[in-house]
């Protein structure tokens, strides 16, 4: 398998000219590196001018591995080949790396980029990736990549010291600064001059004690390339209305910075930020115009202990739910049924020692039964989200006021009243949904939860509940019987004695709803006789609808447009396996009958998927395509429109593409797919004729999102237009 690692961005505030001198003097050799034991060059080159400069370089590593595994492979020593570009004109550097040794058995390759900050030229900026490929390796393939990820992580420790030590030693010899390059005065980089001689810096950025405090360097992973980042004193700035970070000293839109990482994430190993800096990416990719904020996406690599690809499952499938029950909008469409704000007994209440939101929940005095049999399931589901997307907004403020990163919240659930008739056995089967629910959609949020004065009966439910909560979560309950709570150890060492609710021998009044039993004249008599099974966890948004895709039986939506000029709109998901979208013209009327309807079990109403196109209809005789077969993989989030140019039957399709036939003759594949999908014509008389008008005037991002760069698919193909009443979904591209 192969191991890649990406960096955030690194930044120095020096200039280009300056990290470049500082970089240069790591060669032949650098003490400060032990592993890298020294380097000759191969090849140089010079452009008459001085604005090119390459060097080619043999380099040479000591091997920090088990004297038995040195013994084996017969070597103490390996050697890499590194290659750097360094073009003053545009100011950039490009280093490429890869192994020598050992080459047929192990691949390794790296690349860096040093570069000017895209809105200060004062600083410098520096990317790393690289990869990790081990073919075989004398059977020591797993011993291998343990040591070269251990040797990864100590040169990143260890670089964070080189470039600090080789920027002072310049200001201490007294260069403090090199003139760029120019046409006019090509040796201009080439000479440095001492503090007495540079110009004035602006807020004295470049001077000397507020760098060194503050260095950070990247050591390269093969070769101890190395970069700085000096933490950037002022924090980003926050839009309060989404919580969406925006970064004035950001080296380009849509990357990390890891003094950004380290103000609003916490700290990251090398790892750890490379798997956040590539889920990014991928999102950036497939969710065109919106992705998730950092630390929602942060928390599903946590949960999945920053595997990648089990993470990128997991947050896929929770964006589509979210888009499916409208969760981006709950809080603004969300009204707290009566009966709920009397009788449900919690809610937020202050904050932790460590600044985390603070949940009170009374679960001892709730009226399970009587909840249920007035509002309903789905109602007590939905208030349950609504608080936790409270607590996002809350551990967001939080982040912002407190100067550090707050990611997650802590609980207190009081059992006191907990009895028999808490183990109602639909209360159970609710409770478990909730669970299940909250488990898949809001993943590390749980920062701590305090149950206190436990019952005999507790556990009994703790039996019940404990297996459908993640090991993970388990691991941060605390559980007080009796008046143990009350004691060292207890509510005191986690919450301030000034906001321990007074009902837990604290000194703060608290107004979260005592709860009680619900009146038997609330009860609502279609919640009475409708048994459990019966009862939907959540319904899902009429926006959106699904479809099981299998091999044969595409599924088609059928789009009568009434005159030219229309828009026809997509949104959708694909939820499981891959598909290609395509979008065709009927030649001649079709009705609205389907042909076809291809029955899945588990699905809607048991049909799974529809067709309108008939079998015996040939392309260019019955049907004309207008936009061409896109290929959409597992997780990918569409949106796209197209502009009619005739009126008439339009069919939009979604095929199953089998991905392993595609590479192998023979299907690996279980030749189903699922999509999530909405659709919207836009009539003609409402088009404006402009093109910027293809988005909607009410177009929004969501609660949990930044805007990246402009969204949309290639699949856009139109030139306008109008308002949607879908408006807020967001889902009509800009123009490219």
């Amino acid at each position: 398998m192969v191991q890649k690692y990406q960096s955030p961005v690194r930044v120095y505030k020096y200039p280009f000219e300056l990290v470049m001198a500082a970089y240069e003097k790591r060669f032949p050799t650098c003490k400060m590196i032990p592993v890298f034991l020294g380097s000759e060059k191969m090849m140089e080159e010079k452009s008459e001018d001085g604005a090119t400069h390459t060097v080619e370089r043999r380099c040479r590593l000591a091997v920090d591995a088990p004297y038995l595994l040195k013994k084996i492979v017969g070597v103490d020593c390996v050697y890499f080949i590194q290659k750097n570009e360094l073009d003053r004109r545009n100011r950039t550097l490009k280093i490429s790396a890869h192994n020598e040794s050992f080459s047929s058995r192990v691949i390794i390759n790296e690349n860096c980029n040093y570069s000017v900050h895209a809105e200060n030229p004062s600083w410098t900026c520096f990317e790393q990736d690289a990869s990790l490929d081990i073919k075989h390796f004398f059977g020591f393939e797993s011993t291998v990549e343990k040591i070269a990820m251990k040797q990864y992580t100590q040169n990143i420790k260890k670089g964070k010291e080189v470039i600090e030590y080789y920027i002072n030693e310049l200001i201490s010899e007294g260069t403090t600064y090199i003139p760029p390059w120019s046409d006019l005065n090509p040796k201009a980089s080439l000479t440095q001059l001492t503090q007495d001689d540079a110009p004035s810096q602006d807020s004295g950025r470049h001077s000397r004690s507020n760098s060194v405090a503050s260095t950070h360097s990247q050591n390269s992973l093969v070769l101890g390339a190395t970069a700085a980042s000096i933490h950037n004193t002022s924090a980003p700035e926050v839009h309060e209305s989404e919580g969406a970070t925006a970064l004035p000293d950001c080296p380009s839109p849509g990357k990390l910075d890891d003094d950004y990482i380290a103000r609003f994430l916490g700290h990251l190993t090398p790892v750890e930020e490379s798997c956040l800096v590539q889920l990014r990416q991928w999102l950036s990719h497939t969710h065109k115009g919106k992705i998730p904020k950092d630390a929602h996406i942060l928390r599903f690599l946590r949960a999945r202990e920053f595997n990648i690809e089990k993470a990128r499952e997991m947050l896929v499938h929770s964006l589509a739910w979210r888009k499916l029950h409208n969760i981006d909008h709950l809080l603004e469409s969300y009204k707290t049924p009566e009966t709920m704000e009397k009788y449900y007994p919690g809610g937020w209440h202050y904050f932790d020692r460590e600044g985390r939101p603070l949940y009170i929940l009374r679960l001892g005095q709730m009226d399970v039964k009587g909840l249920m049999r007035s509002v309903g399931e789905e109602a007590i589901l939905k208030h349950v989200l609504a608080k936790n997307e409270e607590g996002l907004m809350l551990a967001a403020e939080a982040t912002n006021k407190r100067g550090y990163p707050v990611s997650a919240c802590t609980c207190i659930v009081d059992l006191d009243g907990l009895s028999m008739r808490h183990l109602w056995r639909p209360g159970i089967r609710a409770l478990l949904r909730i669970i299940e629910t909250v488990e898949a959609n809001y993943p590390e949020t749980m920062g701590r939860l305090l149950i206190v004065r436990a019952p005999r009966v507790f556990p009994v439910l703790w039996t019940l509940v404990s297996p459908f909560i993640d090991e993970n979560t388990r691991h941060k309950f605390m559980i007080y019987g009796g008046k143990d709570y009350l004691g060292a150890g207890g509510l005191v060492e986690f919450v301030e004695k000034q906001y321990i609710p007074d009902f837990l021998g604290g000194d703060c009044y608290c107004d979260v709803p005592e709860g009680g039993l619900v009146p038997k004249s609330l009860y609502q008599e279609e919640l009475i006789d409708r048994s459990p099974d019966e009862q939907s966890a959540l319904s899902p948004s009429s926006l959106y609808q699904t479809a099981h895709v299998v091999r044969e039986f595409p599924h088609e939506v059928l789009i009568q447009v009434p005159q030219k000029g229309s828009v026809i709109t997509w949104d959708f998901d694909i939820l499981k396996g891959d598909v290609t979208f395509t979008v065709f013209r009927c030649k001649q009327s079709i009705r609205e009958d389907p042909v076809h309807q291809h029955h899945v079990s588990g699905a809607t109403g048991g049909i799974g998927s529809v067709q309108y196109i008939n079998k015996t209809m040939t392309v260019g005789v019955d049907i004309s395509i207008v936009e061409p077969p896109h290929i959409c993989r597992d997780g990918d989030s569409v949106q796209g429109s197209h502009v009619t140019s005739q009126s008439g039957s339009y069919v939009l399709q979604w095929k199953y593409f089998d991905s392993a036939k595609a590479s192998f003759d023979f299907p690996l594949s279980s030749h189903k797919s699922k999509v999530m999908y909405c659709t919207e014509l836009l009539p003609s008389a409402a088009f404006r004729g402009s093109m910027s008008s293809l988005q909607s005037c009410q177009s929004g991002f969501s609660s949990l999102s930044i805007g990246t760069s402009h969204s949309g698919q290639s699949l856009h193909s139109g030139k306008g237009s109008c308002p949607s009443r879908y408006g807020h979904l967001g889902f009509l591209p800009p123009p490219r």
